[in-house]
Order: structure tokens, then sequence, then C-alpha cells
């Protein structure tokens, strides 16, 4: 009996269980190479065999092989052939798009949470991560301020329960990632943001969703246009 035969024979139980543990393996080693990437360790232009990623991460060139492909799927590498990944960069114009549609997602969010009403333990939540984002302010903690920000607007994407909505913001968020880090300490504090989020908050509590909206989105395109001049201003043409 050969091998092949001898795998096709297994039960189906250790058949799942193999497929389950090689999901289980490409989720790390995307979880690992994105993680490189947003963090900066790996940046633009940076490559990566697939061999030299699998020894990093101690696995075998599959999962690694998926996760690359992964990774490619949404825009932040190209794959070519026998040099593995390559680190895409950012540009100010990237980023310009990337904010135009993350206004309209978001907005869409917000709009649709305050039309349906949102129930007490998450709107406090959304309260609560507001003011984490005041309380690092007061205490001049930019980075803090920066994961209570991301945390505030992943709940709101949440609580709309449009699953693509949600995908696609995330994956907008990851692309945005390097260039609201490296930006973080050049900007003017951001001093009238919790004002902002809390008067959304506001809004979705009333039940009004075009106040909502108009909140997120005038919110969105000040961020946005003051981050992309901020790049131009720097000369960063991409990163």
């Amino acid at each position: 009996m050969s091998p092949t035969s001898r795998v096709e024979e297994l039960p189906s139980t250790d058949q799942t269980s193999l497929s389950a543990d090689r999901a289980n393996q490409a989720d790390i080693a995307y979880n690992a190479l994105k993680r490189l990437i947003l963090d900066g360790a790996l940046p633009a232009g940076a490559q990566m065999l697939e061999q030299e990623a699998a020894v990093r991460l101690n696995m075998s060139r599959t999962p690694v092989r998926e996760a690359m492909v992964r990774l490619r799927q949404e825009g932040m590498v190209e794959i070519r052939p026998r040099h593995g990944m390559r680190v895409l960069p950012v540009s100010a114009r990237d980023m310009a798009d990337i904010y135009d549609v993350l206004t309209a997602l978001e907005g869409i969010a917000a709009e649709t949470i305050a039309r349906n009403g949102v129930a007490a333990r998450p709107l406090a939540a959304l309260r609560s991560a507001v003011a984490d984002m005041g309380k690092a302010l007061e205490a001049g903690d930019l980075n803090r301020w920066a994961e209570a920000d991301e945390h505030f607007h992943s709940q709101l994407v949440q609580l709309s329960g449009n699953s693509r909505l949600i995908q696609m913001v995330a994956q907008l968020w990851d692309q945005a990632h390097r260039a609201r880090m490296l930006t973080l300490k050049l900007r003017p504090t951001p001093t009238n943001s919790v004002t902002e989020h809390a008067a959304l908050v506001d809004a979705i509590a009333s039940g009004d969703p075009v106040e909502a909206r108009r909140i997120h989105e005038d919110h969105r395109r000040r961020a946005g246009k003051m981050l992309v001049e901020l790049l131009e201003r720097l000369g960063l043409t991409q990163l």
C-alpha cells in the first residue's frame, strides 16, 4: 500500500484534525508576518523568501506560502517568483484614497448603529474608550491615545453587525497603520478627537442616525486631510 493511499484511508476525524492544524499554522504565519510589517520590522521594499520566513517562524514553507498569498490579497505585499514577498509602500495618494473609503464605510456604520439602537453595555464600552483617549492625552501618552482610538473605531464598526463592512474596514486600517504611527508624534496633539468621539457616542445614544453619520464623516475627513498634508509636507511620497 502506498503512502498516498494510507493517507486517503485515514478516518475523517484525523483528516479534519490535519486540515485544522494546517489552517492554524497558516493563521499563525499570517499574523506574525503582518505584525512585522505593521510594526515596521519589515518596512516598505523589504523582501523575505519563503524559506527565510519559515526558518524565522520555525514552521514549514506551506503555511508561510499561504500567509504570503493572504497578505498579497490584502494589498500589503507582492509575491515575486523565487524572491518571496516584497512589502508594498503606502503613498500620500494611497492614504487619501484609504481615508475616503474609511470615511464612507465608518459613516455607514455610525448611521446604522444609531438607527438600530445599541444596548447599554456596548454603549458604555464606547464611552470608556473615549475616556481612555482623554486620559492618555492628559498623560501626554500618544501611543496609548492611538491604541484607545483604534479600540473605539474597532468597537464602532463591530457594532454595525455588517460582516463585509467589518472586514473591509479592518483591511484599510492595516494599510493605514504604518502612516498613522510614523506621523503620530509629528501631528498636532489631537485634543479635538475626544470631543468629536464623545459627540458621536451622544448622537448614537440619542438614536439620531443623520447626526451620527455627519459627526463621524466630518471627523474622518479632517483626520485624513491632516495626515495626507503632513505626509506631503514632509516629502514622504511613500512609506
